[in-house]
């Protein structure tokens, strides 16, 4: 089978003989940037969004989610185009599709063309741009140090691009208004373009795979029906049938009409059993299936995977549901919202900056371990001050350890699953990662949104029901991070030991 990482072994480029490589790299650091930045810079703008487009706080949810799960759904089959349409043009096409859908949601008159623009075009164009820049930091790149240098430079774009977000959106949305944040990404496209002319994709012919067509759209509508399904019951409410009236904006169903929250869930769950039995055909009749069946039978990978699920699912829903609450129950304005999360924002940067000496003297699972805790802490904290005081600035602690937690064990994650596997299926799994980490997001967005958005509570009741849903998923995550050995067996053959990656 061939993988993303076989093809990235051509001769290297030593970094004495690629001048354009310091120009080059930094777009990749910045394509980086934007695209996390894009997953959190719209939580600060719901409610402008929402009055400017006629619609209510749950669209806006919904396009968020599908932002992210677009990106879930595609990213795995965007790799596969990588190598077979080449890495520059796959970069380059990703960036034109993610600016054009950055314009248009920016000129967007009504909530359909702004899911059209933001959740389908700039997810589209993520999935197509995100696998090339791992590639390219490999063959831009000789020698152990370089790399790790340049893998550690995406990395952090990728955690400084979510953690300000909501700042640098709310900063934005403030001044002028939540269109011209999408304006600003669009321009910072053109300039990503005219840094990365000087990328050079050396591939060979043999390595193009042929494309399972068939396994993208299984797993792509499964992954989505599913999510979709549980976004509903923020609408529709979790029993069978609709207990309210339809909020502005979405499908009106009269009460007591079918909900179709668990139709549209059970459909998703029967597509995404009917892609695993597909490539388990395609192996056996000797083709080349989307992903390897070998690829989820590794059990300390598949454990590696849920905590990272799980953490990517903490770090989204805590964000909107603190930034729902923030802007609906509270009042407060984008900029407000942004600097009230900022702690979080700080607590991801420090432990992010400290991971790789913490990595040098910790196993692996035990950060993952301490993470969780530390994160748990922090909700539980928040859960009680937002119980007994208004005061804003006690929230403080809660979203700091949130962060700290959140820094601490995402690359600890990350590496437990890339080091399980050999070189010649780092491609593979690397899609698989960041696709399950996106997944873990739109979940986020999903459960813990339906939750604060609900009806049943007033005031403070939604937020604390929601944070106290987010811990619980915390606690699984904690519980799978416990059997993880601390020990694990040693790396598999030609398996880097420190992969640095994150969420698209």
């Amino acid at each position: 089978m061939t993988s993303t990482a076989s093809v990235a072994q051509p001769r290297a480029i030593d970094e004495t003989e690629a001048s354009p490589a310091p120009l080059a790299m930094f777009s990749l650091v910045l394509a980086q940037f934007l695209c996390s930045f894009a997953g959190t810079s719209t939580n600060v703008a719901i409610s402008p969004i929402a009055h400017d487009l006629n619609t209510s706080v749950q669209v806006v949810q919904t396009a968020i989610t599908l932002f992210t799960l677009t990106m879930a759904a595609t990213m795995i089959p965007g790799s596969k185009l990588t190598d077979m349409i080449g890495r520059k043009f796959c970069f380059m096409l990703g960036l034109i599709v993610y600016g054009a859908g950055a314009l248009i949601a920016a000129a967007s008159p009504d909530p359909l063309i702004f899911i059209l623009g933001y959740s389908l075009g700039q997810g589209l164009g993520t999935s197509l741009l995100i696998p090339p820049v791992y590639i390219f930091a490999t063959i831009l790149f000789s020698g152990t140090v370089a790399r790790a240098k340049a893998f550690g430079l995406i990395s952090a774009a990728a955690g400084v691009g979510s953690a300000t977000g909501p700042l640098i959106g709310g900063l934005i949305t403030s001044a002028t208004s939540w269109r011209v944040t999408f304006v600003v990404q669009a321009l910072v496209v053109l300039v990503i373009l005219y840094l990365g002319r000087g990328l050079i994709d050396r591939r060979t012919e043999a390595s193009r795979p042929r494309f399972d067509l068939l396994g993208a759209l299984l797993s792509a509508a499964g992954l989505i029906l599913l999510v979709v399904g549980i976004l509903l019951t923020g609408t529709y409410g979790w029993g069978l049938t609709v207990s309210g009236a339809t909020p502005v904006g979405m499908f009106e169903l009269t009460p007591g009409s079918l909900s179709p929250v668990y139709p549209t869930v059970v459909v998703g769950l029967v597509l995404i059993a009917l892609f695993f039995r597909h490539i388990v055909n395609v192996e056996r009749d000797g083709g080349q299936p989307l992903l390897a069946s070998s690829t989820f039978r590794n059990r300390i990978s598949n454990l590696g995977l849920f905590t990272q699920n799980m953490q990517w699912l903490g770090l989204q829903g805590t964000a909107f549901v603190v930034s729902v609450f923030l802007q609906t129950v509270r009042g407060l304005s984008p900029v407000q919202t942004g600097l009230v999360l900022t702690p979080a924002t700080i607590g991801i940067l420090v432990a992010s900056a400290l991971a790789p000496r913490m990595a040098g003297r910790r196993p692996q699972a035990v950060l993952i371990r301490a993470g969780f805790a530390i994160t748990i802490a922090g909700l539980a904290l928040l859960l009680v001050l937002s119980a007994v005081s208004s005061d804003l600035l006690l929230t403080v602690p809660g979203l700091l350890l949130a962060g700290l937690g959140t820094g601490v064990m995402l690359t600890a994650s990350v590496n437990v699953v890339q080091s399980s596997f050999p070189e010649d299926e780092q491609g593979d799994i690397s899609g698989l990662s960041r696709s399950i980490s996106n997944l873990g997001s739109s979940l986020g967005v999903a459960i813990a949104g339906s939750v604060v958005v609900s009806s049943a509570f007033t005031g403070n009741g939604g937020f604390a029901a929601a944070v106290a849903v987010l811990a619980g998923f915390a606690a699984l995550g904690l519980v799978a991070a416990f059997l993880i050995p601390a020990k694990p067996p040693a790396p598999a053959a030609g398996s880097p030991t420190a992969v640095a990656g994150a969420a698209g």
